[in-house]
């Protein structure tokens, strides 16, 4: 296969922690202004809408979450396949994988398109949030959901162009897709003045944007290159996407419930302890923008290494990733003791009295997961690296452990702590999908050793 049909960067040959570096800095910033559509509708609505509107938005958070992991943990499993395809170098299987991807895709977004419009109610009822701010949420997710084909349409777009080892264009879409939710924000929330609404709508369309672009891009790869009016999904390719993507979907729908159940704990506590809880949940994002990067970085690596049969460059690749993920935690938790207050006061609003009672909620969440996040990362390497082998079952059973620690943590350590309670409940949630992941990735490597399995099978075996 020439070198048109691969991808700008081959992971199967070079230094695995150079490689896992250079391919996650422009993930890295792509998740960094990915995160910014967010902070940017809640710094506006914060600032100019006052503490019930902010309270509003932020407890959509798991909501909005739950539609963004289904999506992303489909079209990632997708990208599994198209990524051994690589590693495989064959570009008729890359290209049927790609075909069968992008009519996945869009099966997919007409069932989310309905589905979650039909969860929006009684979700609201679920998380128990407060009646006053209930309809601005509602009206909040209306919007947002209308815009799930495009949210769809760019996580494919994306994933497609990273498994092709493309990690530079969905960092300009993001570049592109955050600059428009700035203007559009400041222009529909401060200047129209169309409130919650207005930041939902800014958000829509530059995922519009984003799309677009990353469409553009994926129209000059030769490979990439789909004739919609023959469009013909192989059935056996398919159905291995679905293998491997559905187990991802489950576990991120599965740790999604998880953090709905701890949400509304946080919400039976007050609008103020709302506020606290989401502007660091809204900084989490932040933080861990490179953890998750690393993740698909690994996710890229491991699949092309496997499809090439190069296993012991997958467990160097592993011990480098760890590596570079203890070491940034460090810094990210250096730069949060110092800065936390101040980034955190971007979020809160309102009189003194709220503004510092949230702060102090906010702030004290923020120190334990700076100290806590070597256990997040290592959790996004090892799955990463798992999912990369098509042992997505194994990661599916962690999210169920995560959720299950989540959910009886919020019982139990809320009854003994209060509220405060709820941040230590997350730090042992993810904990004891580190437990599992770990185990799993040892028994699956030493299987994958012992047995030397570097057989032809075209689609990668599922745990």
């Amino acid at each position: 296969m020439s070198k048109k049909f691969t991808q700008p960067k081959d992971m199967t040959h070079g230094t695995p922690w150079k490689l896992i570096l250079s391919f996650s800095i422009p993930l890295v910033l792509g998740n960094i202004f990915q995160e910014l559509y967010t902070i940017v509708d809640t710094m506006v609505v914060g600032q100019k809408l006052g503490v019930n509107a902010l309270a509003a938005v932020g407890a959509t958070g798991w909501v909005f979450m739950f539609n963004s992991m289904l999506i992303q943990g489909f079209t990632q499993g997708f990208g599994i396949q198209i990524s051994k395809m690589v590693g495989e170098n064959d570009s008729t299987k890359l290209k049927q994988s790609i075909t069968n991807s992008v009519v996945l895709s869009a099966i997919l977004s007409i069932i989310l398109l309905v589905g979650m419009q039909l969860i929006i109610n009684p979700t609201m009822h679920i998380l128990r949030i407060p009646l006053e701010i209930r309809d601005l949420s509602v009206t909040y997710l209306r919007v947002i959901f209308a815009g799930i084909p495009l949210s769809v349409a760019y996580n494919i777009l994306a994933v497609i162009l990273r498994s092709l080892g493309n990690s530079k264009t969905p960092l300009n879409a993001m570049i592109i897709s955050t600059i428009s939710n700035i203007v559009l924000d400041i222009l529909f929330v401060v200047g129209f003045q169309w409130g919650v609404i207005g930041a939902a709508a800014a958000t829509v369309i530059s995922q519009l944007l984003s799309a677009l672009y990353c469409f553009t891009q994926v129209k000059m790869i030769a490979v990439a290159k789909i004739n919609f009016k023959n469009i013909r999904p192989d059935l056996a390719g398919v159905a291995t996407m679905l293998k491997l993507g559905t187990p991802m979907a489950l576990q991120n729908m599965i740790i999604t419930v998880g953090g709905v159940v701890l949400q509304s704990f946080v919400d039976s506590y007050g609008v103020i302890f709302m506020a606290g809880y989401i502007a660091t949940t809204k900084l989490y994002g932040i933080i861990q923008c490179a953890g998750t990067a690393y993740g698909f970085a690994m996710v890229t690596y491991t699949g092309q290494n496997w499809g090439a049969k190069q296993i012991k460059r997958i467990r160097q690749g592993t011990k480098s990733g760890i590596k570079v993920a203890i070491i940034s935690c460090l810094i990210i938790a250096v730069l949060m003791f110092i800065f936390g207050r101040q980034l955190l006061g971007l979020f809160i609003s309102g009189t003194p009295e709220e503004t510092q009672l949230a702060m102090n909620y906010a702030y004290d969440f923020l120190r334990i997961m700076s100290i806590c996040l070597p256990i997040l990362y290592v959790l996004h390497i090892i799955r990463s690296v798992l999912q990369g082998l098509g042992h997505t079952m194994i990661t599916m059973v962690s999210g169920l452990f995560e959720m299950l620690v989540r959910v009886g943590g919020a019982f139990l350590l809320s009854l003994v702590f209060g509220e405060r309670g709820l941040f230590i409940t997350e730090i042992l949630a993810w904990l004891a999908a580190d437990i599992v992941l770990i185990i799993g990735y040892y028994i699956s490597m030493k299987k994958i050793e012992n047995t030397s399995v570097c057989h032809n099978d075209n689609s990668p075996s599922s745990v």
